[in-house]
């Protein structure tokens, strides 16, 4: 099927040519008849040319001969098959053949003309069959050339992709492989050394307890090291579900809504006043949201910790229709914080990409109290999770991405092999200097050079027309005041001496409406230089000679 563009364009071309080839068959005065017929099937043969070129471009070259309307379609023609035939050696062996065939049905059709006008017609004929063959044949082979630009791009960047992919996963397995070597160690060694610290015997209770929140998390960052280390290594993040799995088997807390009683109750422990307050109905969370609730909190805590070390805690987990909102406040600083801190920035920039990827969003600010709260919203079913719907009733929340989202760059699809690598407005600079040096210019090269050959041909055959025309009308043509200077009864000899020799195509062949000749005599005749009474009608002069006189002269219109 075509596009709607596509068939409205044909239609109107179609339109067009037959409108043009109604009004050549009206001006030739074959009839009105002829004339809808010649039209309708210029109209009919136009749409062909897609799928028939060669045969279209025969049959128009015949047809074009006998009946004038279906010239401007075997221009059209022309160009179509100059793009469409395949093969440079077929292409030519069409046009040559079309070529053939439409001077061959000249010379047949016109059997009067000679030798000079038929030159001049097969130069015409070549003019309007080659021109615009070249042209579509250049205008085919600069957008296969464009396409192929196309796909070696797309090649080109893809190769780029996978070789930067191997050069980061080079360097996530090094990362890696450092992390593993020196945190790792390290945090075994604290590991051992507060274990054997919580069963000293010369340690008291409260001590113990510190020691053993010391023991706990190192213990955990150990499990977090082995998450990074994983991440690093394989370029994907673990499933979380797959985490809690990992958790439960080697006893770690849950890191998910479930845990986060877990890290309050880490921090009273550490001395800090922690209270969690729920509100709404327990719903179930998708895996990955379940995970960046307790990130939240998880950071929440852990900037509170750092910043107002002292201050009281709130965690606030509200069930709402759509979502959950998770808060972590904490007040104001019970004494100033020394600037030796240590913050890289970078944990609340995670928390937003964390929750934007399942669908949610994060704000940060200060209170009025003079502390800090850090909210996150948290839909229920994140993007992708293939999690089960809300009940009925209840309404799920739409959160936008941001604008300059990466996602927002495809309007439709999904990120694939099967999707286009690239815009066309990336092109490679190297590959832009090859085009516009090697194929630009040999394209620009050969569009010049069809250019200068049709300008030449048609200055060719405008001169050599011109002269031709020129003579031939001095060797046929009079003005009437040559005509009234002749007297009947002159000498012929005289009489040849002031007209032309008549030895012309101009004045072969007279058409209707020319009187008899006398009978006996020898007739000159020769065409005026003034126009007839209408467009149809050609004035005629005529002189006859007999036994070496002028007998009779004669001044008529033919049509």
């Amino acid at each position: 099927m075509w596009p709607a563009g596509r068939i409205v364009g044909e239609t109107l071309l179609s339109v067009t040519l037959a409108l043009l080839a109604l009004g050549a068959g009206l001006l030739d005065d074959g009839g009105t008849l002829r004339a809808v017929g010649v039209a309708l099937g210029v109209a009919l043969v136009s749409p062909l040319r897609r799928v028939l070129p060669a045969f279209v471009l025969l049959a128009t070259a015949v047809a074009c001969v006998p009946l004038g309307g279906f010239a401007p379609l075997f221009l059209v023609v022309s160009w179509s098959a100059g793009r469409r035939i395949e093969g440079l050696g077929r292409a030519a062996g069409v046009f040559a053949l079309a070529y053939g065939l439409t001077l061959g049905f000249t010379a047949l059709w016109e059997p009067h003309l000679s030798l000079p006008l038929l030159a001049f017609s097969g130069l015409f004929v070549l003019v309007s069959l080659v021109v615009p063959g070249l042209a579509g044949r250049y205008w085919s082979q600069r957008r296969t050339l464009t396409d192929t630009l196309h796909e070696y791009n797309a090649q080109l960047l893809r190769e780029r992709a996978m070789i930067a992919g191997q050069a980061r996963m080079l360097e996530r397995q090094r990362i890696a492989q450092d992390m593993h070597d020196s945190l790792g160690h390290q945090l075994a060694l604290i590991a051992v050394h507060t274990g054997a610290l919580e069963v000293d015997r010369e340690l008291t209770g409260q001590q113990r307890e510190a020691v053993g929140v010391l023991r706990e998390a190192s213990v955990a960052a150990m499990h977090e090291l082995r998450d990074v280390v994983g991440v690093l290594r394989d370029g994907a993040p673990e499933s979380p579900q797959a985490v809690e799995a990992s958790d439960e088997d080697s006893g770690a807390p849950s890191r998910g809504v479930a845990g986060i009683e877990g890290l309050a109750e880490a921090s009273r422990r550490a001395g800090a006043a922690v209270d969690v307050r729920r509100s709404g109905g327990v719903r179930p969370l998708a895996p990955t949201a379940d995970h960046a609730a307790y990130r939240l909190v998880q950071e929440g805590m852990t900037n509170a910790h750092k910043h107002a070390p002292g201050a009281a805690i709130t965690i606030g987990l509200r069930y709402e229709p759509d979502s959950l909102v998770v808060e972590v406040a904490n007040g104001p600083a019970e004494e100033p914080v020394s600037g030796s801190v240590a913050s890289g920035g970078q944990g609340l920039t995670g928390l937003e990409e964390r929750a934007r990827l399942v669908g949610g969003m994060v704000h940060a600010g200060p209170t009025a109290d003079g502390g800090f709260r850090l909210a996150g919203v948290l839909p229920y079913t994140s993007p992708g999770d293939g999690f089960p719907s809300p009940p009925p009733g209840d309404v799920m929340a739409t959160f936008v991405a941001p604008t300059n989202d990466f996602r927002a760059q495809r309007a439709t699809g999904s990120a694939g092999e099967s999707d286009p690598v690239t815009d066309w407005n990336g092109f490679p600079k190297e590959l832009a200097r090859t085009m516009s040096r090697t194929k630009r210019g040999n394209g620009i090269a050969i569009g010049c050079g069809v250019a200068a050959l049709v300008v030449v041909l048609l200055v060719i055959a405008t001169v050599v027309g011109g002269i031709f025309l020129m003579r031939e009308a001095d060797s046929a043509m009079i003005e009437p005041k040559q005509y009234e200077a002749v007297t009947v009864g002159q000498s012929e000899s005289e009489v040849r001496e002031q007209l032309p020799s008549g030895d012309s195509f101009l004045n072969s062949e007279m058409g209707k409406g020319a009187p008899p000749e006398p009978k006996g005599s020898t007739c000159l005749t020769l065409l005026s230089t003034e126009f007839g009474s209408d467009l149809d009608a050609e004035p005629v002069f005529r002189f006859c000679f007999k036994d070496g006189k002028l007998i009779e002269k004669k001044s008529f219109e033919t049509g």
